[in-house]
């Protein structure tokens, strides 16, 4: 006979008749048959509560890439076209005060593209926005050169990924001081994330760095990436206490896909570049400066900053 364990059932049994028991003993014994399994058997489906998808067959986990340094490929060595150079066989397109021009590359084929802007003596205060898609601007870079004739603007834009790549170039300086831009596709050096520089430095977020230069360096160059992470950065060139000559500040997506490659020309003595992290500790960035374009073959080896020490040579 089954057992009912319940008091008040008894109470009620007592005053029904022996058909209205026969049928609700049935009743309460297929019940129990019913639920007896699930109590004893326990489940194996795994119920996501929280969300969180690890261990659930339906969403794989993504794979961590192999970022070996022994398992890469060397880069290509650097190999970018002197500024003068792409000056003299582009075609420059003056754009006014206030006004903006766009060039647009729908070739997926095109890796990156060489910027060049400067005006005929006066200051240089621009806007440069990589667009990759409705409302998607991966790359932002702000400009700003005391002389655009002595320190002319001259910096690689990455345009990777899927789909047409637009480079808008902003003059947000007044009517009075117009420039001159050119943008060709560049096929010198490979692919910008690709590139590599000697002794690259590790500047945490919200910390900086300063190299400078003799004499005899005409020209700088630098580049800036991360390990994927996005990157807020400010490049200044200096001659002299606290004398700013050119300035810098850009905003990349994807430090990895998009890094930063410029040219700033240092004419005269006491020229200093440094490079600052404005990103949060979270962020850091991997920068190196080192001469472009020398006077004398050799001559013009940066000297370590406010940092000092020896940096070894490592591999990106």
């Amino acid at each position: 006979m089954l057992a009912i364990g319940l008091p008040s059932a008894y109470a009620f049994l007592a005053r029904t008749s022996d058909s209205q028991l026969l049928l609700l003993l049935q009743g309460l014994e297929r019940r129990q048959n019913a639920i007896q399994p699930l109590s004893s058997t326990p489940s194996t489906e795994s119920t996501n509560v929280r969300g969180d998808t690890a261990g659930n067959p339906q969403f794989p986990q993504p794979q961590p890439a192999d970022v070996g340094l022994a398992d890469r490929s060397p880069p290509p060595e650097v190999d970018v076209e002197p500024t003068k150079k792409i000056w003299n066989v582009a075609s420059p397109v003056t754009v006014q005060g206030r006004s903006l021009k766009t060039w647009a590359f729908p070739d997926r084929d095109i890796d990156k593209v060489h910027l060049v802007m400067k005006t005929d003596g006066r200051p240089l205060l621009a806007n440069v926005d990589l667009w990759q898609g409705p409302r998607n601007t991966p790359q932002r870079i702000s400009v700003y050169t005391e002389d655009g004739d002595v320190r002319p603007f001259s910096a690689l834009i990455a345009t990777t990924g899927i789909g047409s790549n637009v480079v808008r170039v902003v003059n947000a300086a007044t009517l009075e001081f117009p420039l001159k831009a050119c943008i060709v596709p560049s096929t010198a050096g490979g692919p910008l994330p690709a590139m590599q520089l000697q002794s690259p430095i590790v500047i945490q977020g919200g910390s900086l760095r300063t190299w400078s230069f003799e004499a005899p360096t005409k020209s700088v160059m630098v580049l800036i990436k991360t390990d994927g992470r996005p990157m807020n950065a400010r490049i200044e060139l200096l001659q002299g206490p606290n004398t700013i000559k050119q300035v810098m500040e850009l905003y990349t997506e994807d430090g990895v896909e998009r890094p930063f490659f410029a040219v700033m020309e240092t004419p005269g003595t006491g020229n200093v570049v440094r490079v600052v992290n404005t990103a949060p500790m979270e962020f850091p960035l991997t920068a190196s400066v080192e001469p472009f374009e020398t006077e004398v073959p050799g001559a013009g080896l940066p000297q370590n900053g406010i940092l000092g020490g020896n940096i070894p040579k490592v591999q990106w």
